[in-house]
Parts: C-alpha cells; sequence; structure tokens
C-alpha cells in the first residue's frame, strides 16, 4: 500500500481514537499502527492494532519502517501513586523518542499540553516560546514539563530528525465523556446528573478561565503535523476562552462567588479520602495556566476549528447524559485503576 506509514502511541484514547479516524480519512496515509496497552475491539480504516505498553515493551519492531511517529500515550491516574505515573509517562516517553532515532524515523509528533506552560495570572496570550516549567504543584504539570526539557536536549542532539510539539488546551468529545468524567471526577459523579435541570448554581472563581477545544479538531491539527513540513510547538484551542461565568451560561445556571481557597480545601479533602481522583495541586495549576496564543497553527498549519470552545463542552456535557463509549477491555489488576490519558488524554481504561 502506497502512502506514508505512522505509528500513534495511545491510539485507544480520547485524543488517540480521533487522530486515527483523521489519518484514515486522508489519502496521503497508506497505513497506521495503533499501539495501546490494551486489546480494543473498536476498528478503524487503514489501522493495525498493536497491544505494547510503551514503558516496557520492545517497540523497534512497532516503529519499524515508520514515517512519523505521533506519540500520545499519558497516565494520568494513578494520582496517589506518582512514581507509577511517571515510569509511564517521563521513562516511557523517553524510551518511545530513543526508539524513534534508533529506527531511524523521519518524524516525531509528540502531545505536549498547556499543562507544560509556566503559570501566568493575567489574561495576556503567550506564544509556543512562553517558558515550559510547568506548574511544581500537580505531577500532570511536572511530568509534562520535564518531557518538554527531555525533548529539547533530544531535538538538540538530533538535527535531521523533525520534531513537532503539540500544546492543545482542554480537550472534549462526547464519545470520551464517560471515561473523562471517571478520571476527573471519579465513581462518585454519575454523569447522567450533569444537566443543567439539576445544577441551579455553579462556583464563580475568579482566577479560573480554561481554553478548550474539540476532540476532532485537535485530531485535525496532529494529522497537520504529521504531513506537513513543520518543527516546533504549535498552540491548539479554541475561542472563546472561558470562564465560569461563561460555563454556568451553557448549563443554566447561577453563577455564585466561591473563593479559590474553599474549593481547594474541598477538593483536597475528598482526594485524601480517595473519592476524586483529580488533586488540589492540579486545581492549583488550573487556576495559573496562561492564555495560549494560536496564530502559529492557523498561519502554519492551516489550522482552524470547526467547534468553538462552547461547542466542544456542550459535546461533553451530551456523552455524559447519554454514556457512551469505546469498547477498550479493562485494565489489568496490576495497573489498578490507573487510567491513561492523552492529552491531555492518553489511553481509555
Amino acid at each position: 500500500m502506497s502512502g506514508k506509514r505512522i505509528v500513534v502511541t495511545g491510539a485507544t484514547g480520547n485524543v488517540g481514537t480521533a487522530v486515527v479516524r483523521a489519518l484514515g480519512a486522508d489519502p496521503e496515509v497508506g497505513s497506521i499502527v495503533g499501539v495501546a496497552r490494551r486489546p480494543s475491539r473498536w476498528e478503524s480504516p487503514k489501522t493495525e492494532f498493536v497491544t505494547a505498553d510503551v514503558a516496557r515493551d520492545d517497540l523497534r519492531a512497532v516503529f519499524d519502517g515508520a514515517d512519523v511517529v505521533i506519540h500520545l500515550a499519558w497516565l494520568f491516574q494513578p494520582t496517589h501513586r506518582p512514581e507509577i505515573t511517571w515510569r509511564s509517562n517521563v521513562l516511557g516517553s523517553i524510551r518511545v523518542f530513543e526508539t524513534v532515532q534508533a529506527m531511524r524515523v523521519p518524524s516525531l509528533v509528540y502531545a505536549s499540553s498547556i499543562g507544560a506552560y509556566s503559570p501566568r495570572d493575567d489574561d495576556h496570550p503567550v506564544t509556543e516560546e512562553w517558558p515550559t516549567h510547568g506548574s511544581p504543584k500537580a505531577a500532570y504539570t511536572r511530568e509534562k514539563a520535564y518531557v518538554e526539557r527531555v525533548l529539547e536536549a533530544f531535538d538538540r542532539s538530533h538535527p535531521r530528525l523533525r520534531v513537532v510539539r503539540v500544546r492543545p488546551g482542554f480537550l472534549f468529545q462526547k464519545s470520551a465523556a464517560p471515561e473523562q468524567r471517571r478520571l476527573f471526577g471519579g465513581p462518585f459523579v454519575p454523569g447522567k446528573l450533569v444537566r443543567p435541570s439539576l445544577i441551579p448554581v455553579l462556583p464563580d472563581i475568579p482566577q479560573l478561565r480554561i481554553q478548550t477545544a474539540h476532540t476532532e479538531d485537535v485530531a485535525d491539527a496532529y494529522r497537520r503535523c504529521a504531513l506537513q513540513d513543520v518543527k516546533g510547538a504549535f498552540n491548539i484551542a479554541a475561542d472563546p476562552v472561558l470562564d465560569t461565568r461563561a460555563l454556568a451560561r451553557i448549563f443554566g445556571a447561577k453563577p455564585v462567588k466561591v473563593p479559590a481557597p474553599f474549593v481547594r480545601r474541598a477538593l483536597a479533602a475528598a482526594w485524601s479520602l480517595h473519592l476524586i481522583p483529580a488533586t488540589p495541586g492540579l486545581f492549583d495549576a488550573v487556576l495559573h495556566l496562561p492564555v495560549m496564543d494560536c496564530t502559529r497553527a492557523r498561519e502554519e498549519l492551516g489550522w482552524t476549528p470547526r467547534y468553538s470552545s462552547e461547542d466542544a463542552i456542550e459535546a461533553f456535557l451530551k456523552g455524559l447524559r447519554e454514556g457512551e463509549g469505546f469498547p477498550t477491555e479493562p485494565l489489568k489488576p496490576d495497573v489498578g485503576r490507573a487510567h491513561e490519558l492523552a492529552t491531555g488524554v492518553g489511553e481509555r481504561p
């Protein structure tokens, strides 16, 4: 089969499934190898699925003959066991980069994140030149920042390799909603209860603002990065930037001012009791994320999102209410509830 051969790690996750679909529909792509830690019953055109763990398994045969490797695999949980996420996310990413070089793959596209950026407390948009030292308060942001440092050194040491970093905001689509709910809210947040008619108020936290995008739009950005002759980092997010008042409008709820320290204390108590997986440190990090300027993606990639940030949130809410998901096998007992997040949202449980 003619066309490019592309390997996608984390291929059964929120982002991975959308990337595989986008690549499969592109005539420039001849074949796709989807790498996932667990078998999946999902099928996609031009795609062969391989079961492998980037932190443990030999990836040389998987990467052999590839034109591009898109590295999406990322472990978000268990947040109470940071040594597990470090092994998978940091050491696993290093193994991917080293195998790309060993197998002479010409191009590497890596899933970084808005979470890699250093904190900023105003709304002035930052370009891809803003420092990527992350927030020290959450494992996710520390690990994303560390891998950025590793990739900087790797890129300098291998000038013939084309390296691209995609730094998206929060990503949502209908089909991934149930697993994203479990990743961040845990089992005690029933998806069918997350609807405007049952949420009369939302906390209005002045410092909170988020940039989102629909996963299909972000997948299109990955496709363009894989197939176009570009290098470097690209910020990816849709408009507008959302604050808690905007989210309240989407829910049809009344915003009620709540001090951030009060919310943090409540989250800390719930996390310490293992009631929710999202850590209070992650909440701290989100409060200080910069606003990204996505001009470079629009001008150099020709990327324009089809969906607004509100559309992405509404798709997520619809998925929660309908309970839609992907047919992926459960995790094995040795990793417990260690769900993957690929882009922030990697392989799915």
